[in-house]
């Protein structure tokens, strides 16, 4: 069994710049990535993404991230991504597909890969990309059509000329009819009406709703999304579809699906090639299971930090776990300035161990 002072698990952003900043303090540690290669989730994305299509990616830490461009980012970002752990010499050992963490007196045991490392400190980093959120509704089984969720989007150019419905009332929908109500017969789908920003999206205004998401996992319940929390609104590259009027008149949600497409309560009848599930993401904490660490209203409760909103990292139920790109963190410059506080964590607490040890 491998013991290290801290185990970080994933590899993206979140990921990086804990490992980043366990190299700055001098704390012994293991990047564990369940990819083959780097690049974390934007790998994984599909090839009609450019730079110019992102919502961003911030800086790693000493290292200012690529800019915009016609170049498609799940090669621009998982490149970087890789140079950075070039660069900085990070320790990351790939592929590892971590199945649960478990404890043992004062150690956390991470298994992963039929292997175990023992560790003082963990930073969990895993993201969302692995835990698609695909509701079930009934006909799904029937539906003649193809079906695809976010996660397995084959790009603008495979749905050219097809019928489809596009489910979800996200920031990811709006882009997605953004790119394919041009060349393609769309139907936007909500489970709920969509949330429009009213005011200029400040830095006060994102402070407020980054706050709403702390505010809910310090509680203990199930994070939501900090991009969902500050309200949709349409770019530049969206105006096409906002002209043929894609975005004027969702349809609320189906009863159920057939063959064919979508039938409605009321009888009504929309044909489909196609239905796009544009649901969102949960986060990817299911190996943390055996720690206990979720509260009674299901989501994982963490320490606040005063004056630090995106900075609640440490689990309340085992102050040895810590958190990145988890509720207030869930961004991509949220998940770097989690990454350094509970990177200062790990550190203070491995240094307070020891001076108690002596």
């Amino acid at each position: 069994m491998n013991t290290v002072d801290a185990v970080v698990i994933g590899a993206g952003q979140g990921g990086l710049a804990a490992s980043y900043f366990l190299t700055q303090r001098g704390v012994n540690h293991v990047v564990l990535d369940a990819n083959s290669s780097p690049g974390g989730a934007w790998q994984h994305r599909w090839d009609s993404l450019t730079m110019n299509d992102v919502h961003g990616v911030a800086d790693l830490p000493g290292e200012a991230a690529p800019g915009r461009s016609s170049a498609r980012a799940n090669e621009v970002v998982p490149a970087y991504f890789a140079d950075y752990e070039r660069r900085h010499q990070l320790p990351v050992e790939r592929p590892v597909t971590v199945d649960a963490v478990t404890s043992e007196g004062e150690w956390l045991i991470v298994h992963g890969n039929g292997r175990a490392w023992r560790t003082r400190a963990l930073i969990n980093a895993t993201g969302t990309w692995t835990r698609p959120n695909l509701p079930t509704y009934p006909g799904m089984d029937v539906f003649a059509g193809e079906q695809f969720h976010t996660s397995t989007y084959p790009g603008r150019e495979a749905l050219r000329d097809k019928r489809i419905l596009v489910v979800g009332a996200g920031a990811s929908a709006v882009q997605f009819i953004g790119e394919l109500a041009p060349i393609a017969q769309v139907v936007w789908v909500t489970r709920r009406p969509p949330q429009w920003r009213t005011g200029d999206f400040d830095p006060e205004a994102g402070l407020q709703a980054v706050t709403e998401v702390e505010r809910r996992v310090v509680a203990g319940l199930r994070p939501t999304s900090v991009v969902g929390a500050t309200g949709l609104m349409l770019r530049a590259q969206e105006s096409q579809a906002a002209a043929l009027g894609a975005y004027a008149d969702p349809r609320p949600i189906f009863d159920h699906l057939e063959p064919g497409g979508a039938r409605w309560a009321d009888g009504s009848f929309e044909a489909a090639d196609v239905i796009l599930w544009a649901t969102g993401f949960r986060s990817a904490v299911d190996h943390l299971g055996p720690l206990g660490l979720r509260g009674p209203e299901g989501g994982i409760p963490l320490l606040r930090v005063p004056g630090n909103v995106q900075g609640a990292t440490t689990a309340a139920r085992d102050p040895r776990v810590h958190l990145v790109g988890y509720g207030p963190s869930a961004s991509t410059i949220g998940a770097s300035r989690a990454a350094r506080r509970a990177a200062m964590e790990v550190a203070r607490d491995l240094a307070q161990a020891r001076e108690a040890a002596s």
